[in-house]
């Protein structure tokens, strides 16, 4: 049984947010002997169509933690290749079996599943504690420097006081919100539709995507169900909404014919889950006594399924930086904020990177071609395949190129930080 927490507390880091962000950092800095609160404002992770492809850059992390044999014990998928259907042509996008890391694969798991271990394995160290249905809803903040936070339980305010505050709460995050943190916005032109759909037995069985003339749709593969990213213009769901379902479900059968016997499956709006694409980043991730990462930090586009990695390479690298810092108790508030600036040093030029690829994706590609077609019952338009695809397509060489951006990206960080808490059997 989990007791409640008290009114009060005080730690030496207080991380907003139990995500893959928070929890890789409490784990990190809990081995690393430092105490550690993770306020998380869900009573569990269990949330649907959240990011879940472990890619092999987390998967080295844990291969680094001694972890990863006990961790792909969790059921799972592995990829070894990204597919995509242009138009009626396969094409192989990305090999993965070259990558330099000890999982040539990227490992599909729900998010939940992946949190769980995370916690599981945390929860095992005396210097870590995680709080759950606790929201923080305000920092404390006196003379520009931050010395906790404010938060509601079910059982009353929760008053956390903390050397460190770590903003890990996401692309709407309170605590940079609270702290007045300036965010630049990089724009994102579409909005993105998931829904689950039934998988069968002779259809295709391969993560990928499918672009035709006016629609592009990833879909993952979920044994028993696909998930579904529908990618339409931004703020396009109303008109959606008001040419009707039967309408929607059409242009869904248009992209992927095979669900034609399927789409019934939508039995209404609630079945379809609008996520409202954000690509910013903040001019500044800290300030003394704050650090922000993940994507609290710089909101990813869902393109490439990259924002889980970032956010777990944000952790490592600020468990690299800080444990030794915070660990000392000499060492004041205000002496941190050199190392603060370290981890945003560290992580600005990844993120910038890869920000600057998904906007030119989303730009150059997602954009034009949502905007190539009309709704179900317009004219075909053959689809021609660009050369570079083709080429790539018969080159299992050339496949590991997109392979390792996608799945080891800029800068990839490895564990540094020490051991000082054993895991109790």
């Amino acid at each position: 049984m989990i007791s409640s927490p008290p009114s009060t507390l005080s730690t030496c880091c207080c991380i907003a947010g139990g995500g893959p962000a928070g929890m890789m950092l409490g784990l990190l800095l809990a081995r690393a002997g430092v105490q550690v609160v993770v306020l998380e404002k869900h009573a569990d992770f269990l949330r649907d169509f959240r990011g879940d492809t472990v890619h092999p850059s987390t998967l080295q992390v844990m291969h680094e933690l001694g972890l990863l044999d006990k961790f792909l014990t969790r059921p799972h998928d592995e990829i070894h290749e990204l597919r995509g259907m242009v138009g009626d042509t396969e094409l192989v996008l990305a090999n993965f079996r070259h990558v330099p890391c000890s999982c040539k694969f990227i490992a599909l798991m729900p998010q939940w599943d992946f949190l769980d271990f995370l916690c599981d394995e945390a929860e095992r160290l005396p210097t870590f504690r995680l709080i759950r249905n606790a929201e923080v809803t305000g920092v404390f903040m006196h003379a520009g420097v931050v010395s906790g936070v404010k938060a509601t339980t079910p059982v009353g305010p929760l008053q956390v006081t903390a050397d460190l505050v770590i903003g890990a709460d996401g692309r709407h995050s309170t605590v940079r919100s609270a702290a007045g943190l300036v965010v630049h916005d990089l724009g994102a032109p579409i909005d993105v539709l998931w829904m689950r759909l039934p998988k069968a037995a002779d259809g295709p069985a391969t993560t990928g995507g499918r672009i035709v003339p006016g629609a592009f749709m990833a879909m993952i593969d979920r044994r028993s169900y696909w998930q579904c990213a529908y990618v339409i213009a931004k703020g396009g769901m109303a008109a959606i909404q008001a040419r009707g379902l039967e309408a929607f479900r059409a242009e869904l059968v248009k992209v992927a014919p095979f669900f034609a016997d399927r789409v019934q499956a939508l039995s209404g709006w609630d079945d379809i889950k609008l996520l409202s694409v954000t690509v910013d980043r903040l001019e500044r991730w800290y300030m003394p006594g704050l650090l922000c990462i993940g994507d609290a930090a710089h909101a990813m586009s869902p393109i490439g399924g990259v924002g889980i990695n970032l956010a777990i390479q944000d952790a490592v690298a600020a468990a690299n930086i800080l444990a030794a810092p915070l660990a000392d108790v000499s060492v004041s508030t205000s002496a941190l904020t050199p190392f603060l600036a370290k981890v945003e040093k560290r992580r600005l030029f990844p993120a910038r990177v890869t920000q600057a690829a998904q906007v030119a994706v989303q730009n150059r590609l997602l954009k034009p071609v949502i905007a190539s077609g009309g709704a179900a019952g317009t004219p075909a338009v053959t689809m021609t395949v660009p050369w570079p695809l083709k080429l790539l397509s018969c080159s299992s060489w050339l496949q590991a190129i997109p392979a390792y951006a996608v799945g080891v990206g800029v800068r990839p960080e490895h564990v540094r930080s020490p051991q000082k808490e054993k895991v109790a059997l």
